[in-house]
Order: C-alpha cells, then sequence, then structure tokens
C-alpha cells in the first residue's frame, strides 16, 4: 500500500480553493476528519465531515456537509465538449491495481458525480426509464484514478487517460471511455446534508489499511474532447485542507 508522493500531494493543494481547518465539535458520530464550515464555500460542497467505516467486507464512504448534499448540478451545455462535472470525492492511499486498474496507476478516488450532458455509465438505467444513456444527471458513483497534468493547467489534476492505440488493465465494468474511470454501479445515498456510498471488498484489509481523504470538486471535458478528455478545474474544499490523507477507516 503506498501514499501519493509529495509531488502528488503538492499539485492537488495547489488546487485547493480554501484552506480548511479541524473542527472541535462533534458531529455525524464519531472519528474520521471533521473540518470547520466555511462561508466562502458553496454550502452543498462545504465539507465538514468525512469518514470510512467498515462492517463485514463492505465499507461505507461518508461525507457530510454544511448544507444539502447534492443540491447543486451543472447547468446542461448540450453538448459534451466543455461540460462540467461536480463531484464529491475520497482519495485514498489504495493501489489501483486492487479495483482493477494497473499498478501505481495513479491515486485512486472514490467519486459520486453528476453532469447532465453526457452518460457514464452505460450498464446501468438509473432513473428507470428504459434507456442506459440518458440519467449522468443524477448522481452515480465512479472509482478514478488521477494525476497531476500540465495539459489540465500548471499543478492540475486530470483522470488519467488511456492513449490511443494502449489496452491497460482496466476493471469488468470500465464504461468504455478512454479514461482510467470505472463504474461499478453502487448507487449513492445523498440524505440531508450527508453523502454515502457502501463499497463490497474481496478483501477488507485493504481498505482498513490504508488512508483518506475528502474534496469537493468541479470538473470539466475538454473543449476538443482530446487528451487530457477530464480536467479537474476547481477544487471547492479539502476535508484535511492539505491533502494529507490523514483519515484512517474506522477511527
Amino acid at each position: 500500500m503506498k501514499r501519493p508522493n509529495a509531488s502528488l500531494t503538492l499539485s492537488l493543494v495547489a488546487l485547493a480553493a480554501s484552506a480548511s481547518v479541524f473542527a472541535h465539535e462533534p458531529a455525524h458520530g464519531s472519528g474520521g476528519i471533521r473540518t470547520s464550515a466555511s462561508k466562502a464555500v458553496n454550502a452543498p460542497f462545504d465539507i465538514v465531515h468525512t469518514k470510512v467505516s467498515t462492517e463485514g467486507n463492505v465499507a461505507t464512504f461518508h461525507m457530510a456537509v454544511s448544507g444539502k448534499a447534492g443540491k447543486s448540478t451543472p447547468a446542461a451545455s448540450g453538448k459534451l465538449a466543455g461540460s462540467e462535472v461536480f463531484s464529491y470525492v475520497w482519495p485514498t492511499s489504495i493501489d489501483p491495481y486492487e479495483v482493477g486498474f494497473a499498478h501505481d496507476a495513479g491515486i485512486l478516488a472514490l467519486a459520486v458525480t453528476a453532469h447532465p450532458d453526457f452518460d457514464d455509465t452505460p450498464l446501468y438505467d438509473e432513473n428507470g426509464d428504459g434507456r442506459r444513456d440518458n440519467d449522468g444527471n443524477l448522481w452515480h458513483s465512479h472509482w478514478v484514478v488521477l494525476k497531476p497534468t500540465e495539459a489540465c493547467g500548471s499543478g492540475a489534476l486530470g483522470v488519467v487517460d488511456i492513449p490511443e492505440g494502449q489496452k491497460p488493465r482496466l476493471p469488468k465494468t470500465w464504461p468504455g471511455l478512454p479514461l482510467l474511470l470505472d463504474s461499478p454501479g453502487w448507487s449513492p445515498t445523498l440524505d440531508g446534508d450527508t453523502v454515502e456510498v457502501k463499497v463490497p471488498f474481496d478483501d477488507i484489509g485493504i481498505v482498513t489499511a490504508g488512508r483518506f481523504d475528502g474534496v469537493t470538486a468541479g470538473l470539466r471535458v475538454n473543449a476538443s474532447v482530446h487528451a487530457p478528455l477530464l480536467c479537474v478545474i476547481d477544487v471547492f474544499k479539502v476535508a484535511s485542507g492539505d491533502l494529507s490523507l490523514p483519515g484512517q477507516p474506522n477511527h
């Protein structure tokens, strides 16, 4: 199990829109990373508590905000190029190999996202209308692999692209996009101020031995729909303030 190296951490810190400090007031149970609310951050993305807990072989990824979770979604643009993605993200120290990607491919993160201009969960019909290609606007989950990507901007992060002609190791539920992104179909629960996702693991020790953090962010599809395809353009808030991954599951 490896933590992101210093250069990856510094790249993420450079993106942070606002620093946060640990709060002293108890909220949403014990443990996890507690963060003071900030008036400078849009309340649906203003992280106040981030936690990962396990029971049996299931890990629950939890994030609480100072407003209503999921209330704010991107405006539809009517086209893929330049479209936006809003996200709740749990960066981890887990090796991407453990969920189906190649060893040390980048920073493995669980993300809950919404984006009205495209659908990247082709196996699932989230809105129940009989189509599986028109519900990207509903909050859904992904594994993503992130790396600093200069083409996204100085120090900015991007979801790792798959170069044309290459065939890297990919999860069985990879949605077919040229990105290190998986669409496993775990439905997030957004209830009041809380976002949660329950994720099963064959070996729960992969989770309990790791570290985590919490991030809310906006991403954008490249205007040329070319490498890099998906860039982080705005970090709304980092739970720890410095992306040091201080969170320990079950603590």
